[in-house]
């Protein structure tokens, strides 16, 4: 019997947690769910025959090590800074890894050890990163095939509302993991514009946020993701003067965020000493106390240079910061302040649908003509638990996973799934599930 490891059973793991126990159902696998919350495992195997749910500590590196030496893969449905200790634990016991996070440098550095094991770790296999890295390298292949020269990549991806389930004025609720949400951008983002580099510092990131159009949906705004620059290389785009991977947000969002930005309240840096007693408007006032104004809203207003009913001033006061609700967070940081209000005003409620949103851009030269493509996938979810994220961060690692237990991948090592053998069979059987990339082109003489 086949066995694997899913660790992690939260809201991204629902989809995968069902594609794994349906495909068990014809095979001989086991599929094991393991929380600290072990009625989380419970509920979300639904008493498959197919499936054990176990409370795992992930601290507990006994009851770690047991679990992921009796299975043969391994699925990490845990924080990103949590893969590096599982990712030790596959190497110790040889057992094939598999996550929808980023590679950090740390697990970039085990290839060598991962491949001397002739086992596999595979990231970046859920949406973004992974469905946009698979969808455009295809079409880079295929562009290429033809005897096309890529001059422009565009690629941008958001994880927002959907539109009749858009009641407030941020145009926004968690779909993902709530802190990546607060800290994301806080390192400079790096891209290319005619060959030059091209840097968003943090502190502009949001404040310049340019309106890209959606084929079918509309404008959305549009901030620069990390280092686009990182994927040059392994998309085969070095000779390509412009490159820029991006994240979408409804228009108004961006600018009202980087009023969160410049008062202080995303930093992550530092603790809030009496913030088990504070209250919101104090914890606010701590950053305008010196600027003018009779009242919290006034100095608010003008520290950002705003008129008091300005619609950013509506969206602060909508997520109450200007309220007497006590913090009550033991020595937290400014981010985790933001954060646990956020969950309370943000929070998908059951019939709540999110929005998938991912474009691709590409500027070619082909036979003297000058083509113009786009490649666009949306998706919406049904409910606060089907969600349209779920799906699409859990189905490409339950693919994958299927591909591994069936022998039809040969790799070892550190990877991403960039690589033909790889993203052909994940986008084959994507499109079952509705994941499909409608095109459109524009073509001009040269």
């Amino acid at each position: 019997m086949q066995k694997v490891l899913i660790i992690g059973a939260g809201r991204s793991a629902t989809s995968l947690i069902n594609y794994m126990l349906e495909e068990a159902k014809s095979k001989s696998w086991l599929i094991t769910v393991a929380d600290y919350n072990l009625d989380l495992a419970v509920a979300k195997i639904k008493g498959s025959d197919k499936g054990k749910a176990v409370q795992l500590d992930i601290n507990n590196e006994a009851a770690r090590h047991s679990l992921i030496e009796e299975n043969d893969v391994v699925i990490s449905m845990l924080p990103a800074h949590m893969h590096n200790t599982i990712a030790e634990d596959c190497l110790k016991f040889a057992k094939h890894m598999i996550t929808a996070s980023y590679v950090s440098d740390e697990i970039r550095a085990m290839h060598s050890s991962f491949q001397d094991k002739g086992i596999l770790f595979m990231g970046e296999m859920g949406l973004d990163p992974g469905i946009d890295h698979m969808s455009a390298i295809q079409k880079i292949h295929e562009i290429k095939a033809q005897g096309g020269k890529i001059t422009s990549f565009r690629s941008y991806t958001g994880g927002i509302i959907a539109e009749d389930s858009d009641d407030n004025p941020w145009h926004y609720k968690f779909t993902w993991n709530p802190r990546n949400v607060v800290l994301a951008g806080q390192s400079t983002a790096k891209y290319l514009v005619d060959n030059k580099y091209t840097y968003a510092p943090y502190r502009r990131l949001f404040k310049d946020a340019p309106l890209v159009d959606i084929k079918e949906l509309g404008q959305f705004e549009m901030y620069p993701n990390r280092d686009s620059l990182d994927y040059q290389e392994i998309y085969g785009l070095q000779a390509t003067p412009n490159l820029i991977r991006g994240t979408l947000r409804r228009p108004g969002f961006c600018q009202a965020w980087n009023a969160l930005i410049s008062i202080g309240l995303t930093d992550d840096s530092y603790l809030i000493e009496d913030s088990k007693t504070l209250t919101y408007r104090d914890f606010v006032e701590g950053y305008v106390r010196n600027h003018k104004g009779a009242n919290i809203q006034e100095k608010v207003a003008h520290f950002l240079g705003l008129a008091q009913d300005h619609t950013i001033m509506k969206q602060l006061a909508w997520l109450d910061l200007f309220s007497d609700q006590v913090i009550d967070l033991e020595e937290a940081t400014p981010a985790q302040i933001l954060q646990k209000l956020l969950m309370q005003k943000w929070t998908l409620q059951p019939e709540d649908k999110d929005l998938i949103i991912m474009q691709h851009e590409f500027e070619y030269t082909l036979e003297e003509e000058q083509h113009q493509l786009f490649s666009t996938m949306y998706m919406e979810g049904k409910n606060a638990t089907d969600t349209a994220m779920s799906k699409l961060v859990g189905l490409p690692i339950g693919i994958f996973t299927k591909l591994i237990l069936l022998q039809k991948v040969s790799l070892t090592g550190v990877h991403i799934p960039v690589s033909k053998s790889v993203y052909e069979g994940v986008l084959q059987e994507l499109e079952k599930f509705g994941v499909t990339f409608k095109e459109t082109q524009l073509v001009s003489v040269s």
